[in-house]
């Protein structure tokens, strides 16, 4: 599938919107897309088309999978990275190169008032060194008509391969990778194996991914723009203020600076852009970490599903459905799942008999079935995610699971009133 097919899929569902006036990359674009529910498709953005909320929805991810919303988990759970790569000569990326690299023709968007420069947000970084591939998407915040400041996450796979060709004093070659199938963009966000994200995107697709080699010799997927460059070994800017998960600025740092040499694009390119702490940004950044979450609590009881939701910024939040077996079952979900996700805050677990998708069900779960003594478990002084404002300077956070499961020799006590379909039926036959 490719991003114009999928795009295209969108309109022809009647779930895309489409902006034929001219729109301002500064703000309006943002402000249009963070009111509108559904993908965005922008005519006209400094005269390009832009694509916002693309994956905005676990609606559109299901589909994009082809798995009703409720079965997205288990599908991603049943995937593994062992899927086939094709490197091919040709790609429709290459219809036009320019050697000559201006940044500031592409339509990169200004999100909030405070933001340090405009950012790119949907690009995949595509970095090789020493043998070792990784694809991930990173924060781009253009510094000049050449150059990016990239947001570099210790101890992620970009960061520590930047690391170690920084150490021998070489730059890091990378391809950044605008507009490709959406399941490749999926892929690239997910945690697997180093080196395996176009592998685990083979799979997603069911079919090889295609790859065609750079300049700088980096492997990339078809797309509708690829900057081509290299992360410096030794040049360091200031990067920020930037929005992200929460939706409050991220503390300035010192990061490393990209230099772009060539740009390539197809005719008349769709760009796309992710709106930080949008619905797009949170399914991006926390879904991926839903298999993990399921794979880890399934080691010590009977998972059924999980969601990280979408008031915790599908990141610092989750609800764990399990089918309880033994009493203590719900604590050690909650232990699995933060040592499968660190970031994790506050995790509720449930029984197979609560919608996890439905708030007001998990609300009722906590109501009815929490004893605050006995259910909550509060583990202190431990490593938190450096995008949680309560967080402390060096990382670490108290985090809470709350155990809402029924007592199993009580069930009967838990019990939640039916109305029998048999009955229904039956009163509806009778005559008036």
């Amino acid at each position: 599938m490719s991003f114009r097919y999928f795009i295209n899929q969108l309109k022809e569902s009647g779930k895309l919107v489409e902006i034929s006036q001219p729109v301002s990359p500064r703000f309006e674009a943002s402000r249009i897309a963070k009111t509108t529910p559904a993908p965005v498709l922008f005519h006209n953005i400094s005269g390009s088309k832009v694509i916002m909320n693309l994956l905005g929805s676990r609606e559109e991810l299901a589909s994009m999978l082809g798995v009703p919303k409720e079965e997205i988990i288990k599908k991603l759970s049943e995937v593994c990275p062992e899927g086939t790569l094709k490197l091919v000569s040709e790609s429709p990326t290459l219809e036009v190169v320019e050697d000559q690299v201006d940044l500031t023709k592409l339509p990169i968007l200004t999100h909030f008032e405070k933001d340090g420069a405009p950012y790119i947000t949907a690009g995949i970084i595509v970095s090789e060194y020493g043998g070792i591939m990784n694809a991930s998407i990173h924060r781009l915040m253009l510094v000049g008509k050449d150059k990016l400041a990239i947001r570099l996450v210790s101890p992620r796979h970009t960061y520590l391969l930047h690391k170690k060709a920084a150490e021998k004093g070489e730059p890091l070659p990378i391809a950044i990778v605008l507009g490709c199938d959406p399941k490749i963009i999926y892929a690239t966000s997910t945690r697997v194996p180093v080196g395996k994200e176009f592998e685990y995107a083979s799979a997603l697709r069911g079919a090889p991914v295609e790859l065609f080699e750079c300049s700088n010799r980096v492997k990339v997927p078809h797309a509708e723009i690829v900057l081509e460059g290299y992360i410096s070994s030794v040049e360091k800017i200031e990067e920020g203020p930037f929005v992200d998960i929460t939706g409050t600025y991220d503390v300035v740092r010192k990061e490393p600076v990209a230099n772009i040499t060539r740009i390539i694009h197809r005719k008349d390119p769709i760009y796309h852009g992710i709106l930080p702490a949008s619905p797009e940004h949170h399914l991006m950044m926390g879904v991926p970490y839903e298999p993990r979450i399921y794979r880890a609590v399934g080691e010590v009881t009977n998972v059924r599903n999980v969601v990280l939701t979408e008031g915790g910024c599908c990141y610092l939040h989750a609800v764990i459905q399990i089918e309880k077996q033994t009493e203590g079952d719900g604590k050690n979900a909650i232990l699995a799942a933060f040592a499968a996700h660190t970031s994790l805050k506050h995790l509720v677990v449930v029984d197979d008999d609560i919608n996890i998708f439905d708030p007001k069900d998990v609300d009722f779960a906590i109501a009815t079935r929490v004893k605050g003594d006995i259910d909550i478990l509060i583990i202190p002084n431990v490593r938190g995610s450096s995008l949680d404002p309560r967080g402390a300077p060096d990382g670490t956070t108290t985090k809470v699971g709350i155990d809402a499961t029924k007592v199993l020799k009580e069930k009967e006590n838990f019990e939640r009133a039916v109305i029998p379909e048999e009955q229904i039926k039956d009163t509806l036959s009778e005559p008036l």
